[in-house]
């Protein structure tokens, strides 16, 4: 095999894993007919077909749009396996909503649908590994590797050096480092070479990537690097070195027909944002209406033991630093800050009611706020907010800590499915609550929710 092979052919192995994921989609539902009814048939019923057809269809329309097929090359199998999931989910969403519009929900076997959805989400994921398997293994034998340059010795040009030697970011090699017009320098135990000698060496070597990492200080040495370069058809990425600066969510960003260079930006913009409240607006409904007569008792309960409202109202901050009023079921007096003010709860609070002290323990005081999440204040899944007296105590003192209401709060968060809520370090909660902002995703929302069932919502530091 020769070692430019799979690049001279990418565009059709593109081709072939697009139509691979169509035959996957419908010879998933084949299966799970066959599975379902414990037969193979000569001939599928034409509404099973029909629908069949129609997620292929979908498949072959939305899987290039979310990304799918987008080159893997230094992303690990985490990226593509999570976003053909995601677009398999997207496919059998709206086959459902298709069907209940049309009032054919009925027509087919619900056993069938559950069987087809996990067969062919199973047989598109194998699909994943077995290609990344295989590029892996083909990478680590030199095959199919780019040859990249970086400009630039600081940290992050030390960085890029390390990932691209990482068998687990293979498929890149780093053939020359250059000076961008500092003291001599080395990067990995690479010496740099000259930057009067980068546009030749470039020419001469067929490098397919030149990376520019320069300290921000440092962009006018941009302008001769890219002197340099002006003859070249190599790919050339300008990474800025911004290590050492607080950074959230970056990446660029076209405004105004211009390039943007995001440092801090929240992910719920476009299509993001519209996904995300769709997703938050039907968990709510499913699970208001799973838990009404859980609702109604502890409403009872509440009612019945203390005098008072059953729903205690709180001012908190979200999105953009909005102030809305939180829900909660009332665990305490109606009093009880009166003469106090806002406190913040710990362990020896004794001003909880008998029912409020264990609706707190088990945070079934906190179900009222998908009441919150179907008006749009909150999302299932964010920073949990925080009152307005203490975000003003905790700005200044918490690195980050006003970079939490990039999003809207949530009920549930990446820092309380690992333990870090109610009296604990809020340094570690900030930390975590940084952590989702920047790595957001519908997988990574249901993970979140799967993590607080499967955890629970008892825990230490609630009460």
């Amino acid at each position: 095999m020769k070692r430019g092979m799979l690049r001279a052919y990418s565009a059709g192995f593109t081709a072939l894993s697009r139509v691979a994921d169509v035959v996957l989609v419908i010879g998933g539902g084949m299966l799970a007919y066959a599975l379902r009814f414990r037969r193979v048939p000569d001939a599928l019923p034409l509404s099973y077909v029909a629908v069949i057809v129609i997620a292929a269809l979908l498949a072959a329309l939305l899987f290039p749009l979310l990304g799918v097929y987008r080159s893997w090359r230094a992303r690990g199998l985490r990226a593509p396996a999570g976003q053909v999931l995601l677009g398999w989910i997207a496919v059998f969403v709206l086959i459902l909503l298709m069907l209940v519009l049309v009032k054919e929900n009925d027509l087919l076997s619900r056993w069938w649908m559950g069987l087809w959805f996990l067969s062919t989400a199973a047989a598109l994921l194998l699909l994943r590994v077995g290609i990344y398997t295989l590029l892996h293994a083909l990478r680590a034998r030199g095959y199919n590797l780019r040859k990249a340059v970086i400009v630039g010795c600081g940290a992050q040009a030390q960085a890029l050096l390390h990932r691209a030697r990482d068998p687990a970011w293979a498929g890149f090699e780093v053939a020359a480092v250059f000076d961008p017009g500092m003291d001599a320098c080395e990067v990995g135990g690479v010496a740099a070479q000259p930057l009067d000698g980068l546009g030749a060496y470039v020419a001469d070597n067929a490098i397919d990537e030149v990376w520019i990492s320069l300290p921000l200080a440092q962009s006018a040495l941009l302008e001769p690097v890219l002197a340099q370069l002006r003859n070249s058809t190599a790919n050339v990425r300008y990474v800025p070195d911004m290590f050492g600066l607080f950074l959230l969510n970056h990446g660029v960003t076209e405004v105004l027909a211009t390039p943007m260079l995001d440092l801090t930006a929240t992910p719920m913009q476009g299509f993001n944002r519209a996904f995300k409240r769709a997703e938050d607006v039907l968990l709510s409904l499913l699970i208001l209406l799973l838990i009404s007569p859980l609702l109604l008792t502890i409403a009872l309960a509440v009612k019945l033991t203390s005098r008072g409202p059953v729903l205690y109202r709180q001012s908190r901050l979200t999105w953009s630093g909005k102030e809305f009023h939180m829900l909660k079921f009332r665990s305490m007096p109606v009093d009880a800050e009166q003469n106090s003010g806002a406190v913040w709860a710990n362990m020896n609070d004794g001003r909880a009611t008998r029912v409020g002290s264990f609706l707190r323990r088990t945070s079934l005081d906190e179900l009222p706020q998908f009441i919150n999440v179907l008006k749009g204040d909150m999302s299932i899944v964010g920073p949990r907010p925080e009152r307005p007296v203490f975000v003003e105590q905790f700005k200044d003192q918490i690195p980050g800590y006003m970079q939490k209401h990039m999003v809207k709060a949530g009920i549930t968060g990446w820092a309380q499915v690992n333990g870090w809520r109610g009296n604990s370090d809020l340094g570690q909660r900030i930390e975590h609550d940084l952590y989702y902002i920047e790595h957001w995703s519908l997988a990574f929302d249901l993970r979140i929710i799967a993590l607080t069932l499967v955890r629970g919502f008892v825990n230490k530091n609630a009460y």
